[in-house]
């Protein structure tokens, strides 16, 4: 059976502020829902291990985030998420990074994580991430001393949408920006419509509404 790291936040706000905040589940349970599906398995990693924080897990008539949220299996994951140090990446086919604003506050520039996501690239892995998830991608440098991202076409959240979220202000940083320096090329299409870019064996997608078609693009290439 194909399995998939998922990269999660243990960073429990949005930035400095003391709003809640961490992954966006609809993110992540629309994922798993396309990836359950298919038959492929996942596990759910942190960089400190333990209870992950979770937003967003209460958005009406999104059938598919009640079922996955509710779901035993998940929650016994998303309550003990597996540290960094303790796993061995060469047990993994892919990796995803969902997005939601806490990965900004640690895992855009966390070395360790990095490393382990250069090494599974290298080795032929796959790598998606939707939303903020593609700030994850920002600080992995693959043994030639190139970013990843430098050979990459990727999308990510815009600036348009953090405006229209409310959240402009109170971001770390502005993903669209650090994008845009850092990789081969950022696109981006409308706000809030679906954008899903392959290049290689690197998936991104623009927003939210970009979950399903990342990890169905995931999929294709895993079964």
């Amino acid at each position: 059976m194909k399995k998939v790291l998922i990269f999660l936040t243990n960073h429990a706000t949005l930035g400095d502020t003391d709003e809640a905040n961490g992954t966006y589940a609809p993110e992540l349970t629309h994922a798993l829902d396309v990836l359950l599906q298919a038959g492929v398995d996942y596990e759910l990693a942190s960089i400190q291990g333990g209870k992950a924080p979770l937003y967003g897990t209460d958005i009406e008539g999104d059938a598919i985030n009640a079922k996955i949220l509710a779901d035993e299996k998940f929650q016994q994951r998303i309550n003990n998420t597996t540290a960094v140090e303790q796993l061995t990446i060469d047990d993994y086919d892919a990796i995803f990074y969902p997005g939601g604003f806490g990965l900004l506050s640690d895992l855009a520039t966390h070395e360790g994580v990095a490393r382990l996501s250069a090494r599974h690239y290298e080795q032929g892995g796959l790598l998606a991430a939707v939303c903020h998830g593609p700030a994850g991608l920002l600080p992995i440098t693959l043994s030639s001393g190139n970013k990843l991202l430098a050979e990459a076409i990727v999308t990510g959240f815009t600036r348009e949408e953090e405006v229209d979220y409310g959240t402009i202000d109170k971001i770390p940083f502005l993903l669209e920006e650090s994008l845009a320096r850092t990789a081969k090329q950022y696109r981006k299409g409308q706000p809030w419509g679906e954008l899903v870019i392959e290049d290689n064996r690197v998936i991104t997608g623009q927003n939210p509404a970009s979950a399903h078609g990342v990890a169905a693009a995931l999929v294709k290439h895993l079964v």
